[in-house]
């Protein structure tokens, strides 16, 4: 099977390229892509060898396409470079693994061409949610889902009419018992200090202030086909049991494993077959306790701003997700305070009229008028 590894500088990418790596026997790096790391891009291609490397965000030059070419790989520039390599008839899966917004046009290009699709990206479906899963239904492409939670749903998923509803788990990041009064002053490094999980900086923020699992909600949503008050989220800290199915006959079925993202990448990438991750197997014997408990409103209003977005419907989650990263990016520039994110957003989700979501269109007009609003809020909470 040959894959194509979007974002695959990344962590994702670096879990996906490891498990990857594991079995040369089934699987080969087509092509691998980077927003404008390009050395960092190189290395990989010096490892693992891919038929073309994607560099979307910067130019590139004859000097740059040699250093490539010494290791036999194409070097394409620009983001239409992206739908070309997941459309090629040679590429046969493709980790969706692009962070944000960024990563929607991919996805769709992805799912549009047919292919399996390793589903890193929520925003896809946070954004255009109705608008990915008719392409995909209508081009035959498989969605599966690579966000922890919901490939442990996956796994545990019969057919709806049995479910009674889903459990999201979270592990409440590093503030979950923080007194609220200390919120004010977080700071950057403290936000990204994940207590379970090694992550990118963006998503690490949107763990601790659990707009991530607002996010997955919606995504869940549209993967599950299930109304929102069926999506359940409980706080986990142990991240052992990413996620639950409770069924209509009062059982549950969870799924365990230590937090690892190669473990759902493997399963993915092998579905319905499985294959070793290099994740360390889970000891129960030394699991002394697994604790749940609903989530604070207080302490995490992001994650009803999700639940609200999502009831809005239409163009409502985009203008959740432009409002979230605006947000974010300023938090970790140091231009808002921790506790400005959710205002920003929430103030941006009163400001901008919302639309029907069924044409791409419509959903890239919402995301820049919500950028723009939403940064404006940025400039206001900073006067």
């Amino acid at each position: 099977m040959n894959v194509a590894v979007l974002g695959a500088t990344g962590s994702i990418g670096a879990s996906t390229l490891d498990v990857i790596a594991r079995h040369p026997e089934r699987y080969r790096v087509f092509a691998l892509t980077a927003n404008a790391s390009a050395d960092a891009l190189l290395e990989l291609c010096r490892t693992h060898r891919p038929r073309y490397a994607v560099l979307s965000g910067i130019s590139i030059d004859k000097n740059l396409e040699s250093r490539f070419a010494q290791h036999g790989v194409e070097l394409l520039p620009g983001h239409a470079a992206i739908d070309r390599v997941v459309a090629h008839p040679d590429c046969h899966a493709v980790m969706a693994g692009i962070v944000g917004a960024a990563g929607l046009a991919s996805t769709l290009a992805a799912a549009r061409a047919g292919k399996r699709v390793l589903l890193a990206n929520k925003e896809a479906l946070v954004m255009a949610g109705r608008l990915v899963m008719r392409v995909a239904r209508e081009a035959g492409a498989q969605l599966l889902p690579v966000d922890s939670e919901h490939n442990a749903v996956f796994q545990c998923f019969s057919e709806s009419r049995s479910v009674r509803k889903i459990v999201l788990t979270a592990s409440g990041g590093p503030f979950r018992l923080a007194p609220l009064e200390s919120l004010e002053g977080v700071t950057p490094e403290q936000a990204c200090a994940h207590p379970n999980w090694v992550m990118g900086r963006k998503i690490s923020v949107d763990s601790s202030t659990m707009m991530n699992k607002g996010l997955e909600v919606i995504e869940a949503r549209w993967l599950f086909d299930l109304p929102p008050e069926r999506i359940e989220v409980l706080i986990h800290a142990q991240s052992i049991v990413h996620s639950l199915v409770e069924y209509v006959d009062g059982s549950m079925i969870a799924q365990l494993s230590n937090p690892d993202m190669r473990v759902p990448i493997a399963h993915a990438l092998a579905h319905p077959e499985r294959i070793e991750s290099g994740a360390q197997p889970l000891d129960l014997s030394l699991v002394r306790n697994l604790s749940f408990e609903k989530p604070d409103p207080t302490r995490f209003p992001c994650l009803q701003l999700a639940y609200a977005a999502l009831r809005a419907g239409g163009t409502a989650p985009a203008v959740l997700n432009a409002a979230n990263e605006v947000a974010v990016a300023a938090f970790l520039a140091r231009r808002l305070p921790f506790t400005g994110i959710s205002k920003v957003i929430q103030n941006t989700l009163e400001r901008v009229q919302t639309q029907a979501a069924d044409e791409l269109e419509a959903v890239l007009a919402a995301d820049a008028d919500a950028r723009r609003a939403a940064g404006a809020q940025v400039l206001a909470l900073a006067a």
